[in-house]
């Protein structure tokens, strides 16, 4: 073989799979799902929203950006993964949030759990979810406190049906987006279109959106803790992150399983916490906690359900 032809050829190891998506294009098409929740929250909180979204986004970028710049290394942040990042932390913030509280959000979300554990690919938590954890414990006031675009302080129907009270807001009302919460969180139908996208762009599998939609539904529906069943099921799924949270970042490509009865365990399992948290804990919402320990599990998860190799067999130790 002369050296011309050499040249051309790649040596690598098996398997060779080779698939037209890239980090980029998937990141845009997540974006794109999620324009629709993005424009509503400016329509029902006002500019603010977008405000608030923009710089969530910058910051993100910033940090990877001043990241790698320092440290030396390439600098991924064309790949879009840091602007995703930045959508979903300001998705589950309240519009009346401080500024400031954003940009420690934000450098916790990408440089602490995203770069130090090694870049995209590399953390072992979702940076998104991680990052509205610390931001709700360590400011759980500005974290805790809804205000509608009309500056009237509002509870979220679950902080109702958490003292068995029924909602304000009908069904209806949340499902379409009429209540207050947090920023992309407060509209099931956009969520759901968004997610519907990511399907058709075979970005997510529906495994784990339905897994854990499913299993809080169940138990909404069996309990019914407020209203009648079907009342309860409607708040409990339309409301809260359950729809962001399972749609876009229980998906998240790093931090799920890999096999289809990896993810339906994930799945299933989100939906238990969550629900355990809800009824039986102090706070009323579960879904970020849920993802969260979740995903610490997920390499047990995939270690446990992991096809067998045909042919090979496991040696005894001695």
């Amino acid at each position: 073989m002369n050296g011309e032809n050499q040249s051309l050829m790649a040596l690598s190891p098996s398997p060779h799979v080779k698939h037209k998506n890239t980090t980029q294009s998937i990141m845009r098409d997540v974006l794109i799902a999620m324009s629709g929740a993005f424009v509503w929250s400016v329509v029902v909180f006002g500019y603010m929203a977008a405000v608030l979204t923009v710089l969530s986004v910058l910051l993100c970028v910033f940090y990877e950006f001043a990241y790698q710049k320092l440290m030396r290394k390439p600098v991924t942040v064309s790949d879009l993964s840091a602007a995703v990042t930045g959508v979903l932390i300001a998705f589950n913030v309240p519009v009346n949030i401080a500024p400031w509280v954003l940009v420690f959000g934000c450098f916790f979300a990408i440089v602490v759990v995203k770069q130090l554990f090694g870049g995209i690919g590399k953390n072992v938590v979702n940076p998104a979810i991680a990052a509205r954890i610390f931001m709700f414990v360590c400011w759980p006031s500005e974290m805790s406190s809804f205000f509608k675009a009309d500056a009237i302080t509002s509870s979220t129907p679950l902080a109702s049906i958490k003292n068995s009270v029924i909602p304000d807001y009908t069904v209806g009302d949340a499902f379409f987006g009429f209540i207050p919460g947090c920023l992309g969180e407060v509209s099931a139908l956009l969520l759901i279109c968004g997610g519907v996208y990511l399907l058709i762009r075979r970005v997510i599998t529906p495994q784990i959106p339905l897994a854990f939609i499913g299993t809080v539904a169940v138990f909404y529906l069996a309990l019914s803790p407020v209203g009648t069943p079907v009342q309860s099921l409607g708040y409990g799924v339309f409301t809260g992150g359950l729809m962001l949270g399972a749609i876009f970042m229980a998906t998240d490509y790093t931090t799920s399983p890999v096999t289809p009865v990896g993810r339906i365990i994930f799945g299933v399992g989100c939906g238990l916490i969550t629900v355990a948290i809800r009824f039986l804990g102090a706070y009323p919402e579960g879904v970020s906690f849920a993802i969260m320990i979740m995903n610490l599990l997920v390499h047990y998860i995939d270690k446990a359900t992991m096809p067998k190799v045909f042919g090979m067999r496991k040696q005894k130790n001695g």
